[in-house]
């Protein structure tokens, strides 16, 4: 949607740093930052000392301890790392906590099904035995078999149901001793040490320590922090200001089961926006209430790009389309993750390389039969109302209605409905995070085309290098780089084993070589520890 001068607002997800807050001027209590620290860009041993902020030394730092934290560890682990070599600094519970909320909320429960391919999988670096083979031997039946076999012509691509992974991670975060590494706590900033390496400073939870603040001295430090949170458009949160009304008016990615159960208590209307896989579950979420409860859930759905057809700059990128919805398969063509894409994205710089990303991004959804069944059938019986058009105004209406004006392609029109269900996406700008606002401002970091931070090939992160030391980065953070897939399962591992072998050219780790690969295999698959 067009955006107006209304403030965007962000919301924060489980485990999230936050929006960046500057800290007060001056130690609050012993061991806290100093206007000193916190003004200076390059620290020595002797300014953090007379701080009075403990220190810890430690090779690797992690910041983040989500996905992206656990597969680099797991891949530095295989690689002979110790775990008293590692500290992965982190407010989450289990590194999938995040990822699980943000399934969860936006209606892909763990026996959902996720979007993310039968090889893609976070505990097993070597994707095999793949996700469909082992969710076979486990139900006994060849049917996802002959799925991987046919898809996606014959049949959908095959995914696997979130629950599945997230048990299979938890089991791999056993096996490689991941709890030993973790320490809980907010960090607040990275910067770089005078004589080589960094400093990462935590704030550990309240009465835990004797000092407010704790500095983690490492050589090596990685930043994967996922998104800072969610962003409202500026309608949204210009109604839920001004109406203090958080019930009607949601972002899917906020917990919102109120709005199907007062659907379920009686019949009413539904708004929904946006044309990406979390509109598609929402979608499904309401039909399948309304199929179940033989509910008379009314459906408006808008969306801001109105797709009927095939789309693409020529012949070889062209992208399915129809009845609003872009089509692909995954977040990107497969080919992003290890065929021309991905080659061809690492040649290029600045524009050519952004606008490569315009014509292969995008909005898009999977076309998954059965939603393609259950839409059909509530265009023809007219509860499911598709459309292109732009929220301009929302009001309060009666008893916990919203009067909704739309501009569309027929004018103005007015509708009453229950709620607004917003499927627009999370929160984009990296200088919304403290950690990596004060990486731009402090440590040299810079952004790539696309505004997110810059890392080169190896995912180290440009500007900031200080000898011996390296700053890695991986994730949604570092979209727009010379790799595309980031943000997924596939991407994390890709940008895990990147990091990895920079690191063993380093001396840091052993290198994954064919003889260590089988073995650490075999150990995977009787489940031995690394």
């Amino acid at each position: 949607m067009r955006r107006s001068a209304v403030r965007e607002e962000t919301i924060l997800l489980p485990g999230s740093a936050g929006a960046y807050v500057p800290d007060p001027s001056g130690a609050a209590q012993p061991g806290d930052l100093t206007t000193e620290l916190i003004e200076t860009d390059w620290w020595s041993d002797d300014l953090v000392a007379r701080a009075g902020i403990p220190v810890v030394d430690v090779p690797f730092v992690s910041i983040g301890g989500g996905i992206g934290s656990f597969v680099t560890v797991d891949y530095l682990r295989i690689c002979g790392v110790p775990t008293s070599s590692i500290r992965v600094l982190t407010q989450l519970e289990h590194p999938w906590e995040s990822y699980e909320y943000l399934t969860r909320v936006s209606q892909i429960p763990r026996e959902e099904r996720l979007r993310s391919d039968s090889a893609s999988c976070p505990d097993n670096i070597w994707g095999f035995p793949s996700y469909a083979v082992r969710e076979a031997f486990a139900t006994k039946s060849p049917r996802r078999l002959l799925q991987v076999a046919v898809e996606p012509i014959f049949d959908d691509y095959y995914t696997p149901k979130a629950g599945h992974a997230f048990a299979t991670m938890e089991k791999e975060y056993h096996r490689i001793s991941y709890p030993e590494t973790v320490v809980k706590g907010q960090v607040r900033m990275v910067r770089r040490r005078v004589g080589g390496g960094y400093f990462t400073i935590l704030t550990p939870p309240e009465n835990t320590t004797p000092t407010r603040r704790v500095a983690y001295r490492s050589r090596f430090v990685h930043v994967a922090i996922g998104y800072p949170g969610l962003k409202f458009l500026p309608d949204l949160m210009d109604y839920r200001e001004r109406h203090r009304d958080y019930s009607s008016v949601v972002n899917a990615y906020e917990p919102h089961e109120q709005i199907y159960s007062r659907l379920r208590a009686g019949p009413g209307t539904v708004l929904v926006r946006g044309g990406g896989i979390v509109a598609s579950r929402v979608l499904q979420r309401l039909i399948d209430d309304r199929d179940a409860r033989g509910l008379q859930t009314q459906i408006l759905h808008v969306f801001r790009t109105f797709t009927t057809k095939s789309h693409g700059p020529h012949i070889w990128m062209r992208r399915r389309g129809g009845d609003g919805w872009a089509y692909q398969g995954f977040n990107y063509p497969k080919s992003v993750w290890g065929g021309q894409l991905k080659s061809r994205m690492r040649k290029l710089e600045g524009n050519a390389r952004a606008d490569l990303y315009k014509i292969f991004g995008g909005t898009n959804t999977p076309r998954r039969r059965s939603w393609q069944r259950q839409m059909a059938r509530g265009r023809a019986e007219g509860w499911y109302r598709p459309f292109q058009g732009e929220i301009t105004a929302m009001e309060p209406h009666g008893a916990g209605n919203v009067r909704v004006e739309l501009k569309t392609e027929h004018g103005l029109e007015k509708v009453t409905v229950l709620g607004v269900i917003d499927c627009t996406g999370l929160e984009a700008d990296i200088s919304e995070h403290r950690v990596l606002a004060d990486l731009l401002e402090h440590s040299g970091a810079g952004r790539n085309p696309l505004d997110r931070l810059d890392v080169d090939r190896t995912f180290e992160v440009r500007g900031t290098r200080n000898d011996p030391g390296r700053m890695h980065a991986s994730g949604t953070a570092t979209l727009g780089g010379y790799f595309p897939g980031v943000d997924t399962f596939l991407g994390l591992q890709i940008a895990a084993q990147e990091i990895a072998d920079d690191l063993a050219r380093l001396g840091f780790c052993k290198r994954l070589g064919p003889i260590r690969s089988t073995s650490q295999w075999w150990k995977w698959a009787r489940g031995k520890p690394v």
